[in-house]
């Protein structure tokens, strides 16, 4: 273990975070299941708590909120048998705002989604459809991009701390 700053200005322990140039992160894989999509927003929840973002404030709910929606979404409608979906977190401190990023990956290609600012309104009748839109509300900025390094797209947001 060694003494890393935070991102947010602190000074703490962090076993197992990557730094470079100043920047915080987090990579994993995780089974395409709920329990993958729970686990996966509860490792946000506990390493924004490392990184000096503590439960119960504003931006530690918006960004595991976040989590949460684009994970459900990755499982629900990018799952591909026998394949799950990877996570990026990173978070940054200089210069200011503050700014988190969560990055979604999954392997199915053929789901396109719309482009921000160009989302559906959801039907008040429904009782799903709105994930997209919380996280366009809570978000500075959102999008998506095909992957990389294999097929599938990847989801992103950013939150901002001024």
């Amino acid at each position: 273990m060694k003494s890393n700053l935070d991102g947010f200005g602190n000074t703490c322990q962090q076993p197992g975070v990557q730094t470079y140039s100043g920047t915080l992160s987090l990579a994993m894989r995780f089974t395409s299941t709920p329990r993958g999509a729970r686990l996966a927003r509860r490792l946000v929840g506990v390493r924004l708590h490392e990184w000096g973002m503590p439960y119960g404030s504003g931006p530690h709910e918006a960004v595991v909120l976040i989590t949460a929606e684009l994970t459900a979404n990755a499982v629900r409608h990018g799952h591909v048998p026998g394949r799950g979906f990877h996570l990026a977190l990173r978070g940054t401190a200089e210069p200011r705002p503050v700014v988190v990023r969560v990055e979604v990956s999954d392997t199915r290609s053929e789901r396109r989604l719309p482009r921000p600012g160009d989302l559906p309104q959801p039907d008040p009748q429904s009782t799903g459809g709105r994930g997209l839109v919380l996280v366009e509300g809570l978000a500075a900025r959102w999008g998506w991009h095909p992957r990389a390094d294999g097929p599938g797209k990847t989801v992103w947001a950013e939150y901002e701390i001024p």
